[in-house]
């Protein structure tokens, strides 16, 4: 079965017909810049030059920066705050006369990754980290995600996790991999005592880097890198359009 997958990202629209049995694209990979501001009905416009320009009318799975339940936006850390209230499910399937399901990035890129790529021979719990402008998470036991956790967003060191461990603040400190590794670490210790995962798969732009700072992580759980990298939340998106 194919499914249309967009990731709906701060910088840009990406969409590809995807092969759900396979986990593979079946089309090259098309991206939109995301429009500024990005509002319902103006991300909803771009949506649709997606899949105009896939000439699709078939299912649709969309991942979206927000918590989202049964298709309602109730967050808008790094999107427009008109989203919040929104039924984005319904925004889209009225513009696209589609079938859509829409949800969490974070949890778009687990299930990607459970179903085709780190994930899929762990049969314990899981927990994805994904390292970008903030830290987002997607917690699976058995196969089963457990959608919207927002891990980024636990307290640590006076504030929320993100704004001490996420690689936009690497970056924004200058932090060398080590000293931020330690941030990472911390984070990740913190999780573990919360959620006792079996194994953390690590995604997002830092993940590419994974030989810097994995020697220093000191988990318990078996941590791997992300495998399908760039073509997780396309990936995962379809396969919550079913």
């Amino acid at each position: 079965m194919n499914v249309l997958g967009i990731d709906i990202g701060g910088t840009g629209i990406k969409g590809a017909p995807v092969d759900l049995a396979q986990g593979k694209l079946t089309a090259e990979r098309h991206r939109i810049p995301t429009p500024q501001p990005a509002t319902p009905a103006a991300v909803a416009a771009t949506v649709n030059e997606l899949v105009k320009h896939f000439q699709w009318s078939g299912p649709i799975g969309c991942g979206l920066p927000a918590v989202v339940q049964q298709g309602v936006v109730r967050t808008a850390s790094n999107i427009d705050q008109a989203w919040i209230g929104t039924n984005a499910a319904g925004l889209f399937r009225e513009v696209t006369n589609c079938d859509v399901k829409v949800v969490n990035d974070a949890d778009a890129a687990g299930l990607a990754e459970v179903k085709h790529g780190a994930g899929k021979d762990e049969q314990g719990t899981i927990l994805m980290v994904t390292i970008g402008t903030g830290l987002g998470t997607a917690m699976f036991n058995k196969g089963h995600l457990l959608p919207n956790t927002e891990f980024g967003h636990i307290p640590l060191k006076g504030g929320p996790a993100e704004k001490y461990a996420a690689d936009s603040i690497r970056k924004k400190e200058e932090l060398s991999w080590k000293k931020w590794a330690k941030r990472f670490n911390k984070y990740l210790l913190l999780m573990e005592k919360l959620t006792w995962p079996d194994m953390i798969i690590v995604g997002g732009g830092a993940s590419k880097k994974h030989e810097k700072f994995f020697p220093l992580l000191t988990v318990k759980a078996k941590v791997v890198p992300a495998q399908l990298l760039n073509e997780a939340g396309i990936v995962g998106a379809a396969q919550a359009g079913v």
